[in-house]
Parts: structure tokens; sequence; C-alpha cells
């Protein structure tokens, strides 16, 4: 634990403390933890986002995700996020792992499932205002190939766990 710490701002998605560990002074960007999945069609297909990143002043592709809300568990959020960002719903669920984003200065825990099956829901569940979703489907046979055009760490790390991991799924939770 800190010696000290000082919050130095609230916002709605994230908080930064200054804490005092020692002699050490970190600030500290604390976040409600996130949800990102690799979902693969009934047509053998990796479904991915292409969406603006500000922070990057770019357009990435990317594996649907989103942030925990209060109170909200994983599965769910992932279930909420695939639909919102996809339109597709279903589908066989495995947690394959939770990693921390950027430990050196940010508290994000993310939770990692594999989607198995998903296909498309009887309504589209509309995206977030500020996003701008285009999705994006890449046949699982091409993954490997095409990984060099992925940006996105979690998204990298989403595929090639799924290519490890993919000749069959173990702790599956059926969708409802």
């Amino acid at each position: 634990m800190p010696d000290s710490a000082e919050l130095l701002f609230a916002g709605h998605i994230i908080d930064l403390t200054v804490e005092q560990w020692g002699s050490n002074e970190r600030e500290i960007i604390g976040h409600p933890g996130a949800v990102a999945i690799v979902p693969i069609d009934r047509d053998g297909n990796v479904v991915l986002v292409r969406q603006l990143r500000e922070a990057t002043r770019r357009r990435l592709l990317e594996l649907p995700a989103g942030g925990l809300k209060p109170g909200e568990e994983p599965l769910p959020c992932g279930r909420r996020e695939l639909a919102e960002e996809t339109g597709l719903v279903g589908g066989l669920w495995t947690h394959a792992t939770t990693f921390w984003t950027t430990p050196g200065f940010c508290r994000e825990l993310m939770w990692l499932y594999y989607a198995e099956g998903v296909e498309p829901g009887e309504r589209w569940t509309e995206p977030d205002p500020d996003e701008e979703l285009e999705v994006v489907r890449w046949p699982l046979a091409e993954v490997a190939a095409r990984l060099g055009e992925i940006e996105d760490l979690k998204t990298l790390a989403g595929l090639l766990l799924y290519l490890r991991d993919r000749s069959g799924p173990t702790g599956s939770v059926p969708a409802r």
C-alpha cells in the first residue's frame, strides 16, 4: 500500500491519483475494468471493429470491447458490448484470461473471452453515441497472416491466445 495518496482528478471513466511509495512518487490512473471478446461467427470468421481512437488520432482495428459499468460482472458486460458493437449474440463463451492492460501506471484489469458460434441478434443494439464502428470479418484461416495489421495490444493478445487455444474450448459458458 502507498504511504500516501492524493486524488487529483475524478472523471466519469478514470481517476488520477498521485501516490507516494517511500521516496517514489507515482501517478496512477484508476479504471473500473473492461472486457474484450474474440468473437467467431458461425461461418468461421473472427469479427473485429474499426473505430476512431482519439488518443492515437487514428482508426484502429480491434476486438469488440468495453468498460464495466458500476456493479456489472464481466460476462454480462462482454455480452452487452458484443451486441452493441457488432449486433452478434449467443454462442459458446469461454473465459480465456484476465490481465492488467498497462500496469506501469494504470489499474485497468481486462477480462478476455472467446465467443464461438455467435450469430446476428433479432435486433441490432445501438453502439454508444460517440462510437462510429465498422464491423470487419476475417476468415479464421487468415488471422495469423494478418496480425501485422493490428496495432492494438488487447487485440493482438486475444487473437494470439485464441489461435493457441482453439483446439477446443474448456470452461465454456453457453449463452442464455
